[in-house]
């Protein structure tokens, strides 16, 4: 059972939730935030592997490149332009399609491959962990998030996903069967809940929201609960301990206190997300 944890916006405390519900359920931690991975500072796994994350990009033979501007014309994606009389290729905007090569008439067209990236793999406290991360100055996650996610171990998988609503968020939710939600008391992450929960819906998975940092309140995100008929998985309260823990990237699963929450959160997710 693959579970995506995500957040309509940054600094909800997605990973937060994520690191600690896969202690407390005993799953996997798959971190496809590959853009800034942080879960591993707190579960400090030993790493076992490494593997690099490579795609295809067009190579142009300019002996046999007549200039005529098919593969120009061709591509969706703006990575070849012709100045002048010269092809141009920024590779880094390309998506490796292949329309390039099929126009070409001159067979001036080959593909090579480049690293935009790689896969860690590791194990801490009896859990597989796994995360990925992109190369400094790449414009696309989405390869290696497709390759972190490819053949998951067996078992329960926690993805902890980008945040946002992106393509990269919409990659991580195809390998999901439920979903978790986090989010905080605030307009602002009222306002990117929305988004994420219209999101979540598209897929027809089931999903249910933990709002973090609460106020013990009534707030406007348990109002929001209510009036649309969403599942409130539980809460974490906005206390000073827990700031103190994590910023010095301890994992709140170890303290008492918070051990016994995330267990009543672990519990409450079975209960939502249909659990079999």
């Amino acid at each position: 059972m693959n579970i995506a944890v995500l957040s309509g916006k940054g600094g909800t405390g997605k990973t937060t939730v994520s690191t600690n519900l896969a202690l407390a359920l005993k799953a996997n931690y798959i971190d496809c935030d590959v853009e800034e991975p942080n879960g591993f500072i707190f579960l400090k796994p030993e790493i076992s592997e490494e593997k690099q994350v490579k795609i295809d990009y067009p190579f142009i033979d300019y002996k046999k490149c007549v200039s005529c501007g098919k593969c120009v014309d061709v591509c969706q994606f703006n990575s070849l332009a012709k100045v002048k009389e010269d092809i141009v290729l920024f590779n880094k905007l390309c998506h490796g399609c292949g329309a390039c090569k099929i126009v070409c008439k001159y067979d001036a067209l080959t593909y090579k491959k480049r690293e935009i990236g790689k896969i860690e793999f590791g194990k801490a406290r009896g859990i597989e962990c796994r995360k990925g991360l992109l190369n400094i100055s790449e414009p696309m996650a989405v390869p290696v998030i497709r390759e972190l996610l490819n053949d998951l171990p067996e078992n329960i998988n926690l993805i902890d996903c980008p945040p946002g609503t992106s393509c990269n968020v919409v990659t991580s939710l195809k390998y999901a069967d439920s979903a978790i939600l986090v989010t905080e008391p605030s307009e602002f992450g009222l306002h990117d809940l929305k988004m994420a929960v219209e999101l979540v819906k598209m897929y027809n998975i089931p999903f249910g929201i933990v709002i973090n940092k609460d106020d013990g309140k009534d707030n406007i995100i348990k109002k929001y609960c209510k009036n649309e008929k969403i599942d409130l998985i539980g809460v974490i309260p906005y206390n000073r301990n827990s700031a103190v823990l994590y910023s010095n990237g301890e994992v709140l699963y170890d303290d008492l206190e918070h051990k016994n929450l995330f267990d009543d959160l672990s519990n409450k997710v079975k209960e939502v997300l249909k659990w079999n």
